[in-house]
């Protein structure tokens, strides 16, 4: 069966480091699952791989990967591994949408908290978005962080605590989002390993992504110096169009990776009764067939609408980047639904990869936007009325 990738092609040198980033995932992703964490191995081989340097603009010593290149190279990771895939995946978002919302917007974030991030990417180092919190849940949804930032002298003091901190160990720097005095929020640029910061290991025993390590990450008057502070500014559509490209890429990919192991299973499962592979059953064929064309239809919505905002980086946009993020994780749930359905039984064991998948797919419905409000947005813009919600 021809591999069903994806009709992006890449540069060389993405290429290049996508291929690394994928076999450094694949050899350490039962590791890391059988650790619930990130481990040092893993973290070490992620940065090694040259991938954290993709979002970043060539001028700033990066690859200068387009939105629809970071969508066709998360496909490839998710693929690879959801768990994994998606510290990568965080930290292209972090670097995509920063400098480009900077290009777009003007300077809203200081020069120092750029710079900081370049030379973290451009040195292999791992980056993430800290966002929500026990109380406040996805900051999607509105609501002030209980996490703090307080002036002192010439920096500032975080004090708080973050969840579902995808990577939260293999992590150098963390963008985390905080309530200064006046009841504005900012974004402080952290470095991990600055006295006060702690990692609380709180997703052991997680459905999905246990090799995400996406545990807690507590703040104890951690000092920030002034200039990794970014004052409270307009948000630009930047910030979601890379986030919910890599929430939609990865978890595609791991659609794609039930159908590879499915089809690869049924060429190979020959039952006595049978005596012939079950890929010779038209309701297999039939299952097969669903799934890769709901894949490919999602595949292809996804491109389309990552082509659409490169064109016109653009509020316009991005309802059509919701919508795709809808239906890629869904179309993931689907197909590793379909896929455990179709090979039986054995998919419930660890002898086949169906039941990691099947259970880390579902975590893609997790991420903003709900689906509710991804095609809300979607039909108000094709009915021309403001979308209400």
């Amino acid at each position: 069966m021809p591999r069903d990738l994806s009709p992006t092609r890449l540069p060389p040198e993405m290429q290049a480091v996508t291929d690394r980033a994928a076999r450094a995932i694949r050899a350490h992703a039962d590791a890391c699952e059988a650790a619930q964490d990130v481990t040092p191995e893993a973290a070490a081989a992620l940065r090694a791989s040259g991938y954290t340097r993709l979002t970043l603009p060539w001028e700033a010593g990066g690859l200068g990967a387009s939105l629809e290149q970071f969508a066709a190279a998360q496909l490839a990771l998710g693929e690879a591994d959801a768990a994994l895939g998606l510290v990568l995946a965080m930290h292209g978002h972090v670097v995509g949408s920063a400098f480009q919302s900077q290009h777009l917007q003007g300077r809203t974030l200081p020069e120092a908290l750029l710079a900081a991030l370049a030379r973290a990417s451009v040195e292999g180092k791992l980056v993430n978005s800290l966002a929500s919190e026990p109380e406040l849940g996805s900051p999607s949804r509105g609501g002030l962080p209980r996490t703090t930032a307080v002036p002192e002298g010439d920096g500032w003091r975080v004090t708080g605590r973050k969840t579902w901190s995808t990577g939260a160990r293999a992590l150098s720097f963390a963008l985390v989002t905080a309530a200064a005095p006046e009841g504005e929020v900012v974004r402080v640029l952290v470095p991990l390993d600055a006295p006060g910061v702690t990692v609380e290991p709180t997703w052991t025993g997680a459905l999905a992504l246990r090799g995400s390590g996406s545990h807690d990450v507590i703040f104890q008057e951690v000092a920030v110096p002034g200039d990794h502070v970014a004052p409270p500014a307009p948000g630009h559509p930047a910030s979601s169009a890379w986030f919910w490209t890599a929430i939609a890429a990865t978890y595609l990919g791991v659609g794609f990776a039930a159908l590879h192991a499915l089809a690869a299973y049924a060429r190979e499962r020959v039952p006595t009764a049978l005596g012939a592979p079950i890929a010779t059953l038209p309701r297999v064929q039939e299952n097969v067939g669903r799934i890769a064309t709901e894949l490919r239809a999602a595949r292809a919505l996804l491109l389309e609408a990552t082509r659409t905002w490169d064109a016109a980086p653009n509020a316009d946009a991005v309802p059509g980047l919701a919508a795709a993020k809808a239906y890629a994780t869904n179309a993931a749930v689907s197909a590793t639904d379909l896929a455990v359905r179709t090979a039986g039984g054995a998919a419930l064991t660890p002898a086949l990869p169906l039941e990691r998948l099947l259970r880390d797919a579902r975590a893609g419905l997790t991420h903003p936007p709900a689906d509710e409000v991804s095609y809300t947005s979607l039909g108000a813009q094709v009915l021309g009325v403001e979308a209400r919600r």
